[in-house]
This record gives structure tokens, C-alpha cells and sequence, in this order.
């Protein structure tokens, strides 16, 4: 019998090695991200389970350091607030925590970031819809097929895979890798 993690090596290498594929669109996303920021914007994330810790994770190296030592930039993960996501799912529906959020807090300089690895989350469906009539740039970070939300996002960034684990680790791969450019991209653009 082969080992668990051998097979799961084997699986991290196949889904990686399609990885480069994605080039163009993880420079569209960091250009919008990048210019959400310069724009006194900020770089809100939403997603559900392990999608919702990459949403923290992400905001986090955006407000503290990743690569360079930089100021701040403004984040915000909406997964974040326990009452706010059970108040809205009890007054309303589970469907509406990340959009009635949005609603609130979200403007045209912004950026959202969408995780989903089906593609089809409802709630960060909805507040991807949202976010584009607020006027926002909204990014898809996806994977299967990327299901009903690519076809909303203003970008879109799909891991073609089938395994939720295999298309996590390659999220916070990208995830790390926009943090990076955007980093880049104001500096660059600051001095």
C-alpha cells in the first residue's frame, strides 16, 4: 500500500505543475488589487471553511509584512466577525453574511477577493454580485471549473482540479504570490 502523504506529494506535483497556466490572470488580479489600494481602496476577502482562514491568512500579510517592510495595507477578511456573521444568518440567511457585510463597508475604490474552491459558494456568490453594483473590482480565487462565479468576477483565478485539499494549498500559493505583486506594484508605484 502506498504511503498517504506519498500520494498526496504526487497529487500537490500534478495540480502545481499547471500552476504557470495561471500567469495572466494572477497579473490581471495584483494589477486591480494594486490599483484598489493606490486608490485608497482596500482589499476585502470573504470565503467559507478553510477558504475563510486563507481570507485571514491573506488579509494578514497585507496589514503586517510579507516580502517588504512596508506601511499597512488596508484589509479586511469578512470572516472574521462572529456576530455579524450570526446575526446576519439568523436575521436573514447564511446566503447574505458576506454581502449584507459588503453592503455596509465596501466602496468602488475596493477590491474583492472571492474564495471558493467549487466556485459555486452561494454567500461568496452573492457578495461578488455585490461588490460589482457597488462598482468594486471583484476577483475570483477558484478552482474546479470555476463554477457559477467566474462568470461574475471581474477577474478570475481557477485551480482545475478536483481534490478541495490539492486546490487549498495552491490558493495560498496564489494568495502569497498577489501579496507579493501588490507589494511590487505600490512600492514600485511610491517611489
Amino acid at each position: 500500500m502506498k504511503n498517504i502523504l506519498d500520494i498526496n506529494i504526487e497529487e500537490h506535483k500534478v495540480v502545481l505543475g499547471k500552476m504557470a497556466d495561471l500567469n495572466e490572470d494572477v497579473n490581471v488580479a495584483a494589477t486591480l488589487m494594486a490599483e484598489a489600494v493606490l486608490a485608497g481602496g482596500t482589499i476585502i476577502l470573504c470565503g467559507n471553511g478553510g477558504s475563510a482562514a486563507d481570507c485571514q491568512h491573506i488579509a494578514a500579510e497585507f496589514m503586517g509584512r510579507f516580502l517588504l517592510d512596508r506601511d499597512p495595507i488596508s484589509s479586511l477578511a469578512l470572516t472574521t466577525d462572529s456576530s455579524a456573521l450570526t446575526c446576519i444568518s439568523n436575521d436573514y440567511s447564511y446566503d447574505d453574511v458576506f454581502a449584507r457585510q459588503l453592503a455596509g463597508l465596501g466602496k468602488a475604490t475596493d477590491c474583492l477577493i472571492g474564495i471558493s474552491t467549487s466556485g459555486d459558494s452561494s454567500n461568496v456568490l452573492k457578495a461578488i454580485v455585490t461588490g460589482n453594483r457597488i462598482g468594486m473590482s471583484t476577483v475570483g480565487l477558484l478552482g474546479r471549473d470555476g463554477g457559477e462565479i467566474a462568470s461574475v468576477c471581474k477577474s478570475s483565478i481557477v485551480v482545475g482540479s478536483n481534490s478541495t485539499a490539492r486546490i487549498q494549498e495552491m490558493h495560498i500559493l496564489i494568495g502569497h504570490t498577489l501579496v507579493g505583486m501588490v507589494e511590487e506594484l505600490i512600492t514600485g508605484a511610491n517611489s
